[in-house]
Formats: structure tokens, sequence, C-alpha cells
């Protein structure tokens, strides 16, 4: 291939470097408007938008009033969002891309329903932090994956025409990236599916009983 490898592995090191949570921290412990929610989230996750450099918007008030009106996200206390919203928000953003907005819901109801406002014990942001918690230590080894894979590339199509094995070699890269998404979205929608099922039981066994 024509694309020098170190600096193709280190390119891609690089990009998950860079990859950054928003820390609980990080989030204002204030209530925030509409303009706030969207100029804060944009610029704390940019590093892991595909163009970083654009203004394009990656979360806008269309999208949040969408999540809103189709109750995947409790609307806002006069027309504020206050830090449990940015959880669910951070959350969505990370869905939103691989699952339908109906499949979304369907994951957050029950935190919503549990921990959205509690304002003592176990709360949203215990959920968030542990699950962003070990990020560092997931993104370590989706990068060895990755980069496995692009070395099982550069093996391929070792046989195919010589003008041709450098487009050859990036989709044989790309197909296994994607066999590797295809499998596990099915994973996540299989899952999502039992969490609905098990939730659609409890709530039969619960009416139930009121009867």
């Amino acid at each position: 291939m024509k694309i020098d490898t170190d600096d193709f592995l280190n390119s891609i090191k690089d990009s998950f470097s860079r990859m950054k949570y928003i820390k609980s921290g990080e989030i204002p412990n204030i209530d925030l408007y509409m303009d706030q929610v969207t100029t804060f989230l944009d610029e704390k996750l940019k590093s892991s938008a595909r163009n970083s450099q654009e203004d394009e918007k990656l979360v806008t008030k269309t999208m949040i009033n969408n999540y809103t009106k189709n109750d995947v996200i409790p609307p806002p206390i006069k027309k504020k969002y206050n830090k449990d919203h940015m959880f669910l928000l951070i959350f969505v953003y990370y869905y939103k891309s691989i699952l339908q907005i109906n499949d979304i819901k369907t994951l957050l109801d029950p935190i919503t329903e549990d921990f959205f406002g509690k304002e003592s014990g176990f709360c949203i942001e215990d959920v968030y932090n542990e699950i962003f918690g070990g990020m560092r230590e997931r993104l370590a080894k989706i990068t060895d994956d990755v980069v496995a894979n692009y070395a099982e590339s550069l093996e391929s199509f070792e046989d195919a025409p010589l003008d041709k094995q450098e487009y050859l070699k990036k989709f044989y890269f790309i197909c296994a990236l994607s066999c590797d998404i295809f499998v596990k979205k099915l994973l996540i929608e299989k899952s999502v599916d039992s969490l609905r099922e098990h939730r659609a039981t409890e709530e039969n066994k619960y009416t139930a009983k009121g009867e």
C-alpha cells in the first residue's frame, strides 16, 4: 500500500487518544437554557465528531425538542435543563447513531423513572460515572482490535493486480470493521428487545396484582 503503515497506525491511535467523554464534574450545576445546552455539548463532544473543525452542530434544538416530544428525556423545567437532563442527553448522543428513538427510550425509561431528579442516594450521576469511568480501558481494547484488523488487511489480496491492491486492502479493512459493528449492533438490538419484553412482563404482573 502506498500509505505509510506506521503513519496510519499512529493516526488511528491518535484519534482514539483524543476522544474524551464529558466528566460529570464538567457539567454545570446550574440549570441551562436550550442555547447554553447545545453550545456546551457541541464544545465538549467535538473530539468524537467526524469533522471536528467544522461548524456543523452535533446537538441541535430540533434534536432536543424531538427527544422531549417522544418522551426520551423529561421536558425542561421552566425552559431550563438541569444536570440530570444533561446526563441523559449525552447518553442519547452516543446511542442515536446506532439505535432508533424508540429503542433509546426503552433503554432510558428505567433510568429516568428510578433516578431522575433524585436528590439523595443512588442517582443518575452515579449511573453516568459507572458507565463512563471505564472508557479509557475500553478504548485501549478497541484500539488493539482495530490495529489487529488493519494488520490483517495488509496481508490480504496479495494475488490481486498490483494497481488494485491498495484499494482492495482498504476495502478489506473497512469490511472487517463493518462486520464487527454489524454484529454488535445486532446484539444491542436484541438486548434492547429483551429489556422491553421484560419490562412489559413486569408491568403486566403489576397490573394483574392491582385488579
